[in-house]
């Protein structure tokens, strides 16, 4: 057992230093004539990434990229995505529950600030806002730890 399992796991801690925008894109490819009434719901596809770099030892950098298209009869209606990102400092995290708290926690921390971007910058390119429903960032971390297991074990495999 590890000395985190034996003495506990009081004092860790997560704060968010500060957050931003790293890149915002918003294509309206076919407006104005795609801004009026439509005689069927947009087909939307979303995207969802998570990326982590240390800054130090107790810094890391969370970015979440969200990108949206929506499309009409197989015609672009828009294209958004952006690149949120939050300064966190982690303080004794024990280390086997770092990746977890780096991939779930902190990106559900930023979510609902990306999210309001997403809306607020589909409203302004002139359609409804674009509400997307909260992420289950433990099933999407669960989903690629399960793919990369998947890899490394084909990697494995002789040819």
């Amino acid at each position: 057992m590890s000395d985190q399992a034996n003495g506990g796991n009081t004092g860790a801690q997560l704060r968010v230093l500060t957050q931003y925008v790293k890149d915002l894109s918003f294509e309206n490819p076919n407006a104005p004539g795609s801004l009026g009434p439509v005689d069927e719901q947009p087909q939307i596809n979303l995207k969802v990434d998570v990326g982590v770099k240390r800054m130090n030892d107790t810094d890391f950098e969370v970015s979440l990229k969200v990108g949206a298209d929506a499309t009409v009869k197989e015609k672009p209606m828009f294209l958004i995505e952006v690149e949120y990102a939050g300064l966190f400092r982690l303080t004794n995290v024990p280390e086997a529950d770092l990746e977890a708290v780096l991939v779930v926690e902190c990106p559900r921390q930023i979510f609902p600030f990306a999210r309001r971007i997403l809306a607020d910058t589909t409203r302004d390119g002139g359609y409804p806002p674009l509400m997307i429903d909260p992420i289950d960032f433990v099933s999407l971390y669960q989903q690629r730890r399960e793919q990369m297991s998947k890899e490394v074990a084909n990697a494995a495999q002789p040819n």
